[in-house]
């Protein structure tokens, strides 16, 4: 299959469905594709040295000439953030609504693409045309501004992609979602509905900014010394809402983090918080009084470079968090985030400062929809088919049981990878195409396979060390002196006795091979490299990594 047939309406998602998080799904009709988000997730402890992880788009870069174009539900990194790196392979136009397209500006910038990238801005609730698709953008509520539904129109039918949602009554911050339009797509025939399954384990409803703006406003005015509020970045009605709280309670607001300028700079280029109260300068936070200061900080999910982080760790170039003063978190830890979340907890208050949480307090709610939520946009908008993204594997299934019970009459499970026929028929599963990932390897942003020899060789220095050895041997293959080993991650003891039995065996080694093995060095590191590991594996239960240089003199 190179292109899908004008008879039939394809679904594919190679980021996003059995995960949270890296956002990429394609729609194929009449000889095009269609891509839906472009997005990363964060490296965690099981990829060394790996910060930024995102889809592999090899299935599409091999059909790119296919690819009609690029659209952008909204700007979080989950969805927009590996533009920058894997737009050059795709070479495809991009669309989003004013507020994406200004903080997607902004990360071409810094990958020195803004010339090239060609992005166009689709006015909120815009209508508009790519390839074969027709598309509206539809207003929805999110924990960011501009979140947009899709509805795309084919001549089977229109699906609704949700994107990322919820429904807050009280958003404080951009529009309500465009319930009418949501009912008006169930009326006219909704094919299919790809949707959020996030919190599809979640009774009831996520919960209103407003409430969080309300309760962080007591929780601040309570607080003595300095405050410390920390939350998403890209939380722009929150981050507002900590700003509120502090002049409320007498306090100046200081902004830490080039994530909050930037997200702030972006929102008031687009019109968004021109009121945004004013702001003393970190360089001149250190001249308030301890009571009259709120610093609001990146660093929610522990991020080591982030500011809460450097306060915790007492390197931060302007701020500090002493014993009496408070850090509050409004936010939630996302899953695999416990760790780091968990050393800064333990660093702030082994400073003597206090910790709020959402576990203490109402200061955090979701920006995903709760089954409640899912249950009402089921109603409106009544689709034949249910497809769940944005989850894991467990998510999805449960959000399928839940689609069936919304009386929805096809559900389909498809992780990513899976190619589903939406139209014509029943929608059924027609296939699996390749879905690996990418990891942004260090400040270069090049990119490399996360399950390739790199990655794999760092997780095994990461868990059972190195042995790296020089053997010296004459022109017949015999050893010239004792081998010399180096070992990393592997011996604890002062005594260097792991170092010297493998020495001794390989000397040994050395000394048993035949002579037509001596003259053959591909003979002679196999079985060094055998003799280290059976050494090492025998007194310490390691497999470490091994590297065998042979000299010939």
């Amino acid at each position: 299959m190179t292109v899908p047939s004008a008879d039939e309406l394809l679904f594919v998602a190679l980021g996003g469905a059995g995960e949270i998080g890296m956002n990429l799904n394609l729609y194929g009709h009449a000889g095009k594709w269609l891509m839906v988000d472009l997005g990363i997730a964060f490296g965690d402890d099981s990829t060394p040295g790996v910060e930024v992880v995102m889809p592999d788009p090899t299935f599409i870069e091999e059909r790119r000439d296919a690819l009609a174009g690029i659209v952008l539900t909204h700007a979080h990194e989950d969805h927009l953030g590996a533009v920058a790196d894997l737009w050059e392979r795709l070479r495809a136009p991009v669309y989003a609504t004013p507020f994406a397209a200004s903080v997607l500006r902004r990360k071409l910038i810094d990958a020195g693409l803004v010339d090239v990238v060609p992005v166009t801005e689709i006015p909120l609730q815009g209508k508009f045309r790519v390839g074969p698709f027709d598309l509206e953008m539809i207003t929805m509520t999110h924990s960011i501004l501009e979140p947009n539904a899709l509805a795309i129109r084919t001549k089977f039918g229109t699906i609704f992609h949700t994107g990322d949602w919820k429904i807050d009554s009280e958003p404080l911050l951009g529009e309500l979602t465009d319930e009418a339009t949501l009912k008006r797509i169930g009326d006219e025939g909704a094919l299919a509905m790809v949707c959020d399954s996030t919190n599809v384990f979640v009774e009831g409803e996520a919960g209103s900014e407003a409430t969080v703006r309300a309760n962080l406003t007591k929780l601040v005015r309570k607080q003595k010394n300095r405050v410390a509020v920390t939350c998403f970045a890209s939380n722009l009605a929150r981050v507002e809402s900590i700003a509120v709280a502090a002049v409320a309670a007498g306090r100046h607001p200081v902004l830490s983090g080039r994530a909050l300028h930037r997200m702030l700079e972006a929102a008031k280029e687009c019109g968004y918080l021109l009121d945004f109260p004013p702001c003393v300068d970190e360089r001149q936070a250190g001249f308030l009084p301890r009571d009259k200061v709120l610093f609001i900080c990146t660093g929610s999910q522990g991020e080591p470079r982030a500011s809460m982080a450097k306060m915790a760790s007492g390197e931060h170039r302007d701020l500090v968090l002493e014993e009496g003063d408070t850090a509050i978190f409004s936010s939630r830890i996302i899953p695999g985030n416990e760790r780091p979340v968990g050393r800064m907890h333990n660093a702030l208050m082994s400073k003597g400062v206090k910790i709020v949480t959402d576990r203490e307090a109402d200061i955090h709610v979701s920006g995903h929809p709760a089954r409640d939520e899912l249950v009402r946009v089921y109603q409106w908008v009544r689709p034949k088919i249910a497809l769940p993204v944005h989850g894991e594997v467990r998510h999805m299934i449960e959000h399928a049981a839940l689609a069936r019970a919304c009386q929805v009459p096809e559900t389909v499970v498809a992780p990513n990878g899976t190619l589903v026929r939406l139209a014509p028929g029943l929608a059924e599963i027609v296939g699996h195409v390749p879905a690996g990932r990418l990891a942004r390897d260090g400040d270069g942003g090049g990119t490399i396979p996360l399950d390739g020899n790199a990655l794999r060789e760092r997780r095994k220095l990461l868990w059972n060390g190195s042995a790296a050895v020089t053997l010296v041997i004459d022109k017949q293959g015999r050893g010239v002196g004792r081998p010399v080993v180096s070992l990393r991650g592997l011996e604890e003891a002062d005594d260097g006795t792991l170092a010297a039995d493998i020495v001794d065996a390989l000397a040994e080694m050395l000394a048993d091979l035949k002579s037509a093995e001596r003259r053959d060095e591909e003979r002679i590191r196999d079985a060094a490299q055998r003799t280290v590991r059976r050494v090492v594996r025998a007194e310490g239960g390691k497999k470490p990594l091994t590297d065998i240089h042979i000299v010939r003199i």
